[in-house]
């Protein structure tokens, strides 16, 4: 609770900083810009006295007072707002090379100065020079400080909070890691308890089916306490038939499912890719858990596959509930479940070992509340 205020406090005071350097930058600017059309004025003031006073004193000091505006930009326009052609501090090489140069800047300088300084020279007729001005380097830069600076933080801001999530998840990656091996620890002992049991009816000679299929989910949880062990190391991937391990699993699947639900198989012969075969075991497993769930223990499950421009893709279809857009948005997401039992764990693993282990995709191509959902499982070629 403590560390949540702490940051409320912190986000608010780097708000506060910010509104503040902007005010205060506005602030300065309009100083700047009051001191700046006065030193305009102070300028065609000096250019008056240099062309009419013969007082050696005042043309100095008109000399120096002209000379001193090196950054200031002035247009001069007569009363009718035409430019005469003088000009101060623009680019000399652009006037010359674009006919509309000078005009569009003056357009600028009526938007920014908004009044002209009118200097007269003849009341009859009515003569008259209209200076026409533009900000100053120093004053763009005062305006631009405060984004510029709101820029930095929002920099540092982001990378402030990519560092905390990057925290997190490692933190979060250790905790599960160190609850995989744990959960691979507690299954190591009642899994070879069984296996001894198992191999103790094997030496009755008995002939009974159950004695095998339990021997296969005995088998199956040892592959699993393997799994959960091997957690957070480099799984090794070899060439492998996908068909064949798909096979395997509808196989050991159907025999304990409902009789309701009427499995079906689509598959090539053929086709070889990289692959864990423990990894690839527990995706399938994971999507055909899910089908039958989704089937309540009645309906179909189609498992079919095709082979497309160097990649094999795999189908996974149910007559199940099917999802809404908003669930299939969020059924990878660590922890979300619609089950009342269950960890929420099963398809963002499953998606992660596709993704970062077999370089592959696992995605819903297709779902719809009361017609099922297609899970599609995309992997490429072996080179």
């Amino acid at each position: 609770m403590k560390k949540f205020r702490w940051s409320g406090f912190l986000f608010f005071i780097a708000i506060l900083f910010v509104c503040a350097t902007i005010f205060y930058s506005s602030y300065v600017a309009s100083k700047i810009a009051i001191a700046e059309r006065k030193y305009v004025s102070e300028w065609i003031e000096a250019q008056q006295t240099i062309l009419s006073s013969k007082d050696s004193s005042n043309l100095n000091l008109a000399t120096q007072i002209s000379a001193n505006n090196q950054d200031i930009p002035i247009i001069e326009t007569n009363e009718k707002g035409i430019p005469t052609g003088n000009t101060l501090n623009l680019d000399t090489a652009s006037i010359a090379a674009d006919s509309l140069y000078l005009a569009k800047t003056l357009e600028n300088f009526k938007d920014f100065c908004k009044t002209p300084i009118v200097l007269v020279i003849s009341d009859s007729p009515y003569i008259a020079n209209h200076y026409y001005y533009g900000p100053s380097k120093l004053l763009k830069e005062v305006e631009w400080y405060p984004f510029i600076q709101l820029l930095i933080i929002a920099l540092f801001i982001f990378v402030a909070i990519g560092a905390i999530r990057t925290r997190y998840k490692n933190e979060q990656d250790k905790l599960w890691l160190g609850m995989a091996k744990e959960t691979a620890h507690q299954l190591g002992t009642p899994v070879s308890s069984l296996q001894g049991w198992i191999t103790l009816l094997k030496d009755k000679e008995t002939k009974d089916p159950i004695v095998f299929e339990i021997e296969k989910d005995i088998e199956r949880l040892q592959l699993i306490s393997d799994r959960f062990g091997k957690i957070g190391s480099a799984p090794v991937l070899t060439r492998n038939n996908p068909f064949i391990e798909i096979e395997r699993m509808v196989a050991y699947m159907k025999l304990r499912s409902s009789k309701q639900v009427v499995f079906e198989c689509d598959l090539p012969e053929e086709a070889l890719v990289m692959l864990s075969i423990p990894l690839f075991d527990w995706v399938l497993e994971n999507l055909i858990k899910n089908a039958l769930d989704a089937t309540e223990g009645a309906g179909k499950i189609t498992i079919s596959a095709s082979v497309q421009n160097k990649q094999v893709n795999i189908l996974i279809s149910d007559t199940g509930k099917g999802m809404d857009s908003q669930t299939a948005n969020k059924i990878f997401e660590p922890g979300y479940t619609t089950k009342k039992r269950g960890w929420g764990l099963g398809l963002p693993l499953s998606k992660r070992i596709m993704e970062s282990y077999h370089h592959g995709k696992l995605f819903v191509k297709y779902t719809e509340p009361e017609k099922g959902t297609t899970f599609c499982l995309q992997l490429p070629i072996a080179q």
